[in-house]
């Protein structure tokens, strides 16, 4: 489920340019996946077509789901944090 901007009827994270397929690519296999704020959770990694993304969710009660809240691109300084990061890992 995706959460729908009341401005425009259509799923927030078309405001920044990324589709609902970008970020399922991103939640299936998450190069990172961290705990976000008031109960959120902030998914980082890279689409089919090598876009890199944090896609912002809560899981859901069913079983298997979550909502999306937004999703957006890495820019160059959290992409190079996200490099780093994997680096360091065994």
């Amino acid at each position: 489920r995706f959460y729908i901007d009341p401005e425009t009827g259509e799923p927030h994270l078309y405001r920044h340019g990324v589709s609902e397929d970008e970020a399922e690519d991103v939640l299936r296999h998450p190069l990172e996946d961290r705990p976000g704020r008031d109960g959120a959770r902030v998914a980082l990694g890279q689409t089919r077509d090598g876009r890199y993304l944090r896609v912002v969710y809560v899981p859901d009660p069913e079983p298997g789901s979550v909502f999306v809240i937004t999703a957006f691109g890495l820019d160059f300084n959290a992409l190079r944090a996200l490099r780093r990061r994997r680096r360091r890992k065994p």
